[in-house]
């Protein structure tokens, strides 16, 4: 009788982890980098790539020699983590990783020709929410897969509380659009999809003070009003002056 498979899974998000049956793999910091940098990739790269962007401040010969220590550290999980050949290298196909999943359903978000009612989930909120690797030390392929998705995440979750808001699924929405206002707060595209939603579910003192919040964050971080579309949402108070911060007393 066949032995049943394994069910293998690589978290990126909010942090490394990999995974055999839910039981957690350790693995040390150099594996860590190697799997992430591959799973990143979503194709084979050859080995002379990934020495090179891994270990790109050493000599050719001592970048490989890390590659080799890497993936002998890898191997010693005791499960098939990364394929290799004799001139390229991927993760496993079997590995599921949350990354690939949180794209595929953000460029669904996206995707205006495309129905997403089964996506319109907390699950797909909560991966939107998280950030790529956020502890990890600031590696410029770190960085640069970092900032990627972080843009990526924003405009999905924007469009993920447009969707539920025409759904009339308010709740939900604001949470969406909460969550992109706590990722970029001076995003004004972001707020204004939170105030679309409070002014959906009948809620003007909610949107009245996500407008008020949007005009002071842009006011006092960037010296800009907010835009004629957001303005436009609420008229009636497009004209007010932003009330003053009240004065710090220094405490003697």
């Amino acid at each position: 009788m066949t032995a049943p498979a394994h069910t293998m899974t690589l978290t990126l998000l909010k942090g490394f982890a990999l995974s055999v049956d839910q039981i957690r793999i350790p693995m040390c910091s150099s594996a860590q980098r190697l799997v992430a940098f591959l799973a990143l990739q979503g194709m084979p790269r050859t080995r002379a790539y990934v020495a090179g962007v891994l270990w790109p401040d050493v000599t050719s010969a001592r970048a490989h020699a890390n590659l080799r220590s890497s993936l002998w550290r890898a191997s010693r999980t005791g499960h098939p983590v990364i394929d290799t050949s004799a001139q390229e290298l991927a993760v496993c196909g079997d590995i599921a990783v949350d990354l690939h999943e949180a794209v595929a359903r953000a460029h669904r978000l996206l995707d205006v020709s495309r129905s997403c009612d089964d996506i319109l989930t907390t699950r797909t909120r909560v991966d939107l929410s998280a950030d790529l690797l956020p502890e990890w030390p600031e590696s410029e392929w770190v960085l640069m897969e970092r900032e990627q998705y972080h843009q990526l995440r924003l405009y999905a979750l924007e469009a993920m509380a447009e969707r539920l808001t025409e759904a009339r699924r308010h709740g939900e929405a604001v949470a969406a659009g909460l969550a992109a206002v706590r990722a970029e707060p001076l995003r004004e595209s972001a707020h204004r999809v939170l105030v679309k939603a409070h002014l959906a579910a009948g809620n003007r003192g909610a949107a009245l003070r996500q407008y008020d919040h949007c005009r002071r964050v842009l006011s006092d971080e960037l010296g800009l009003e907010p835009s004629p579309s957001l303005k436009g949402l609420l008229p009636a108070v497009a004209g007010r002056a932003v009330p003053p911060r009240p004065r710090r007393v220094p405490v003697r």
